[in-house]
């Protein structure tokens, strides 16, 4: 039996809840009024830039030029990957997308996964540190009257396997079983974000607190260790649509879901050639499919919140990182492969996902009040013309 989950603060500027339907599914409600979330991943990094770059502290506001095209496609929140150094520049990006353009952030943290040295979820040292420096970030933002939930974490469950920023301890390595030590990194991180959610409470009462997590894996785990979470942002590329995705967490961690990144990039790795019609087609097939996964489409079994397309911009340092030469070069080699992205799939070597490529808009080179030029792609407009188009049909809350 779900028990009903609601978020209301009386004295706060915005009330936000999570209310689940008659029938187990769930929507937010914001103000009282039902809202489905239309969003897209931001960070409008330069052509030249890389992952030093901080638009919090652009003195050319990036967001003034980027907040008026997404107001005009619908899109009603942004998702933030990390709030940077100076909470003070994150408060006023809140507060302008919100004033300006009536778009709400969404706060993500990576919880270290990216730092140096390495995040290991093991060690108390690094999650004191890491709390900390969560706990400083909410206790700044959390009465910007555009903040609408927390994201912790993003794909930090693919760090159990080692596919991405390996970690572990003496305990850990003492387990024969590959598995086994996979399920007690799982056991160690899903306790740390529990402990996170608690803390962001105390706090914070007004703002759901969310787990980033890649794909449904884990999430039996995390049903056991992560209870206080009010929702889970899914980060889920599956081609044109999610397949079982919705009722295989419903089985497995009955909770809402945001669809916290998703989409398809611009470039065919097989034909050599940019591909706006292909990447159009995808991401309305994409929003098609999360849609009737919501109640608002008239689905009170529908489970999902939303979703966030990724991305804004392309973002032209991806393929090389580290390469601060290869920064300025909107390179067309792609980073990974992905079969159910099967117009390009036979591409050499099957590598067809091209990070750099994933925008609703381009970057030109030619500079616009300190801006790169930006050039909505055909995903702009297919996207546009669809979110406005969605019906926020009747919905009763249990």
């Amino acid at each position: 039996m779900v028990t009903m989950f609601c978020l209301v603060v009386a004295d706060a500027s915005a009330e936000v809840e999570i209310k689940p339907t008659k029938k187990g599914g769930y929507t937010l409600y914001l103000n009282k009024k039902p809202f489905l979330i239309k969003g897209v991943g931001y960070n409008p990094t330069p052509i030249g830039k890389g992952y030093t770059y901080d638009f919090f502290s652009d003195p050319n506001k990036p967001w003034l030029v980027d907040g008026k095209l997404m107001q005009e496609a619908g899109i009603n929140c942004v998702r933030i990957y990390s709030a940077g150094k100076d909470l003070e520049k994150v408060k006023e990006f809140i507060r302008d997308m919100y004033e300006k353009y009536g778009i709400y952030t969404l706060m993500s943290d990576w919880l270290g996964l990216w730092d140096y040295p390495q995040a290991n979820y093991s060690d108390q040292a690094f999650r004191d540190k890491t709390k900390a420096k969560i706990l400083k970030t909410v206790e700044a933002l959390k009465d910007e009257e555009g903040l609408l939930l927390w994201i912790l974490g993003n794909e930090n469950n693919y760090t159990f396997s080692g596919k991405i920023g390996f970690w572990t301890s003496e305990k850990i390595e003492k387990i024969a079983d590959p598995r086994q030590k996979q399920i007690r990194k799982a056991e160690i991180y899903y306790s740390f974000i529990n402990t996170l959610a608690k803390e962001i409470k105390k706090i914070d009462p007004a703002h759901p607190v969310t787990l980033g997590n890649g794909e449904d894996c884990f999430l039996t785990i995390a049903s056991k260790f992560c209870k206080d979470i009010d929702a889970l942002s899914i980060i889920i590329y599956r081609g044109k649509k999610f397949g079982n995705l919705f009722g295989n967490i419903q089985n497995s961690f009955d909770k809402p879901i945001l669809l916290s990144e998703f989409g398809c990039d611009s470039y065919n790795a097989h034909k050599g050639l940019q591909d706006q019609e292909v990447q159009s087609e995808f991401i309305l097939s994409q929003w098609e499919d999360l849609y009737s996964n919501t109640a608002f489409s008239g689905n009170e079994k529908g489970n999902a919140l939303g979703g966030v397309v990724f991305e804004w911009s392309d973002e032209w340092w991806k393929y090389n990182e580290s390469f601060e030469e290869g920064w300025p070069i909107h390179n067309k080699e792609a980073n990974w492969s992905h079969g159910a992205y099967f117009y390009d799939i036979k591409a050499k070597n099957n590598l067809n996902m091209n990070e750099e490529w994933f925008g609703l808009v381009s970057l030109s080179e030619e500079i616009l009040d300190g801006l790169n030029k930006r050039v909505p792609k055909n995903s702009y407009y297919t996207l546009a013309k669809y979110l406005v188009t969605l019906k926020f049909n009747s919905l009763k809350p249990r």
